[in-house]
């Protein structure tokens, strides 16, 4: 049986009747009849059983696409965290689904584990992470479902399931990246590695060498990032690698005040962008090297509090620096409101039938759109470059793809829709949004 920390069952208080549920971004509002917050697989198996359709669970709620709103139940999984077992000899843990990422890194460090890679934002539950196949960057790391050793689901008839590594790898590579439809996911055992330092340097680069030199320049290194400002002519290249050096490095907000203060100058420079280029030019060259050493959390993660919306896709690797080149068009000549750096990941191919990066490495792409702001138009503009070069949507960013585009991209799209009929036979975990994007009957 699985529990949460005494904390969360001392303060569990059941909700129920009508509620109204947001995302992270304010972007998403879903007004559903009950949020119940089970503690035990029994509870969470009869609110399957028993709960108003359609029922879907939430994690920290960090999607900007609408995979939780329902009418009928949100199934709060909160209660299912904590670390539950875990192996010194294999580096693997058994841990609460529910349980936040900046949580499990503190739990893996306690042990003398670590995660292989993250992506930079920590505040995200561990199965809304798997689910949306989160990543971090680095053409030899995976996303974090390519970690996964074992699953247990209760499944949409009320029914526990496990999945095992040793036994079931077709299943995990069904199920790891699920969006929450083949289940309410409630724990999941990790394969990790040996705590580490990362050394992580940052410099600028014009544009053109950074595009010249980029398949190069994103396999040099353990992991490679790049942020490319509007109208700067530059670009920020973040590199990481490990060290026995040791560091005491930890997140600051500067990316924030830069974010800042890039919005001041799209604001009182719209209509003088030849200044606007000029003063963030001339700015970014100025900005000297720089270098940190911490551990591995430490490094990864940045102080993220701007809201915005966000769309980001993945194409095949060598196409890249096209879509780039084509993005950075897109935003100086049709899009000169957009201040919000465009941000390149890679990331290493891997089987999960669902996951962006099934049978193929992968240069990821995301761009910002300020929120309360009306990104319809840029973002459409953006998706028909990505998508032109093969590109799989994040599933947890917005996109327009419907199930035809879908299954026209991922080579197991429809063996996944089986499995899903097979665990959850009367879509009890389908909302409308969900039947549209999938293509599943209600």
């Amino acid at each position: 049986m699985l529990r949460g920390p005494k904390r969360l069952l001392t303060d569990f208080q059941p909700i129920e009747g009508p509620q109204v549920w947001r995302n992270w971004a304010g972007t998403v509002e879903s007004k559903v009849e009950q949020i119940p917050r089970p503690l035990t697989e029994e509870q969470l198996g009869n609110a399957v059983l028993n709960a108003p359709a359609p029922l879907r669970p939430v994690g920290s709620g960090h999607s900007f696409t609408p995979l939780v709103a329902t009418t009928g139940t949100i199934l709060d999984l909160s209660a299912f965290s904590g670390l539950i077992d875990h192996n010194e000899a294999e580096c693997t843990a058994t841990i609460g689904a529910g349980t936040k990422l900046c949580d499990l890194t503190r739990m893996l460090a306690g042990l003398g584990q670590a995660l292989p890679n993250m992506g930079d934002i920590d505040q995200q539950s561990v199965a809304g992470a798997l689910a949306t196949a989160t990543h971090g960057s680095g053409l030899t790391l995976g996303a974090y479902h390519t970690q996964l050793r074992a699953i247990h689901f209760v499944d949409g008839c009320g029914k526990k399931r496990v999945f095992e590594a040793s036994r079931d790898q077709e299943m995990i590579n069904a199920t790891g990246v699920g969006l929450g439809i083949f289940g309410a996911v409630t724990a999941v055992t990790m394969q990790n590695v040996p705590s580490y330092n990362l050394r992580r340097k940052r410099t600028m680069l014009p544009i053109t060498a950074t595009l010249d030199s980029f398949e190069s320049l994103m396999s040099r290194h353990r992991s490679t990032e790049i942020f490319i400002v509007p109208f700067a002519r530059h670009a920020l290249v973040q590199m990481l690698d490990k060290t026995d050096n040791l560091g005491d490095y930890s997140a600051t907000a500067e990316d924030e005040a830069g974010i800042a203060t890039l919005k001041t100058l799209r604001n009182y420079l719209k209509s003088f962008p030849t200044i606007r280029r000029m003063l963030i030019s001339h700015a970014m060259a100025k900005l000297s090297d720089e270098e940190h050493v911490g551990e591995w959390m430490k490094i990864y993660v940045t102080d993220r509090q701007s809201k915005f919306n966000e769309t980001e896709y993945h194409l095949p690797f060598e196409e890249g620096a096209l879509a780039l080149t084509e993005i950075i068009k897109l935003i100086e000549t049709r899009f000169r409101q957009i201040y919000f750096p465009i941000e390149v990941r890679t990331v290493k191919r891997d089987d999960f039938w669902l996951s962006p990066f099934y049978g193929r490495d992968t240069c990821s792409i995301a761009v910002h759109h300020g929120a309360g702001e009306d990104y319809s138009a840029f973002f459409r503009a953006a998706e028909a470059i990505f998508r032109r070069r093969g590109g799989r949507p994040h599933w947890g960013k917005l996109h327009t793809m419907t199930a035809a585009d879908l299954a026209a991209v991922y080579p197991r799209f429809n063996d996944a829709m089986e499995v899903r009929r097979e665990m959850d036979p009367e879509g009890r975990f389908v909302s409308p949004y969900l039947s549209k994007l999938l293509g599943i009957a209600l």
